[in-house]
């Protein structure tokens, strides 16, 4: 486990699709294996997009469907794997073991919609992702440990 765990706060406004995508592109440049991102948000609230934003930034070039019936998807990115799940439709935080997200985060990242249902059961370092709308666009909160100050250095607040 880091020591550095929600040491980072950081707010972007997303006015539209291009700032959603640059906000995923960012992101990506942080991951590493055994990294989470939590994605929370209302329903429509942009996690999917977010979460799409993403793997394009990691180089999925193929379709990137929602993973709400499926609960999961998996990608095989050039430089990282990553699963990509939704919990919208979990009733039991046991589940995530036959979803196998343990060993998604062993053997890469995961992109987690819905992180509340997990009930405790996400690495205490995840990047905390909250969208909410905000005017015609949507807002974005960001927090997790203190490493990915550098990839958001110009308006970061220390908690």
């Amino acid at each position: 486990m880091r020591n550095d765990i929600k040491q980072f706060a950081y707010t972007q406004p997303l006015p539209g699709l291009a700032a959603t995508e640059a906000l995923g592109a960012r992101i990506a440049a942080g991951l590493g294996r055994g990294d989470a991102v939590a994605l929370e948000g209302d329903l429509g609230a942009g996690k999917t997009a977010l979460a799409r934003a993403i793997l394009r930034a990691l180089g999925v070039s193929g379709a990137v469907p929602s993973p709400t019936f499926t609960l999961v998807q998996h990608y095989e990115t050039p430089g990282l794997k990553v699963g990509h799940y939704d919990l919208y439709r979990i009733e039991d935080p046991a589940e995530l073991d036959e979803l196998g997200l343990d060993e998604a985060l062993q053997e890469g990242a995961a992109l987690i919609e819905w992180p509340e249902r997990a009930a405790g059961r996400l690495p205490a370092d995840a990047l905390q992702v909250r969208l909410e709308a905000a005017g015609e666009g949507r807002l974005a909160w960001l927090a997790g440990p203190a490493r990915w100050q550098r990839i958001f250095p110009e308006r970061t607040d220390v908690r």
